[in-house]
């Protein structure tokens, strides 16, 4: 029986690097060997709005850009959502929302079937707020790697 998963490439892609998640997302689910009973969306959203679309799920991977200071920019970083270094990084926070994981404890609290398995896979980038359709070539470079990070989390 399969685990009713979901990947969601979290940013924005008309602000350069931050769409790196989107793009992952997209390769991810092109893949011919990808798995047809797994849901992808592309999301511009975290917190509350994040939460809400997780539920029914039982394992979730979210894919965006991350920026720690603690990376060469463009490392292909992989954790569980536990593990997320400061939780108003990236979308799974919004300075006009709560963090997921916040999100997460208030609809587990209403009674809201939500994955236990959630898992990040994240590019490490620089803080760019440049309108651009373009990823820049470190972050460009990453995403072969992390596609396949993505394939390896799903059994591919």
């Amino acid at each position: 029986m399969s685990v009713k998963t979901i990947v969601i490439g979290l940013g924005n892609p008309i602000l350069g690097d931050d769409g790196v998640g989107w793009q992952i997302a997209q390769q991810a689910q092109q893949r011919s060997d990808f798995p047809p009973d797994i849901e992808v969306d592309l999301l511009a959203l975290g917190g509350i709005s994040l939460m809400e679309r997780l539920i029914g799920y039982e394992k979730a991977i979210l894919i965006d850009s991350l920026v720690t200071h603690q990376n060469p920019i463009g490392s292909v970083l992989c954790f569980p959502l536990s593990q997320l270094p400061n939780q108003a990084l990236g979308h799974m926070g919004s300075s006009h929302d709560t963090t997921l994981q916040n999100a997460l404890q208030v609809g587990r609290d209403l009674g809201a079937q939500l994955p236990d398995e959630i898992t990040i896979v994240a590019v490490e980038a620089q803080e760019v707020f440049d309108f651009s359709e373009q990823l820049s070539p470190e972050i460009a470079a990453a995403v072969p790697k992390a596609v396949q990070t993505v394939i390896n989390l799903l059994g591919g």
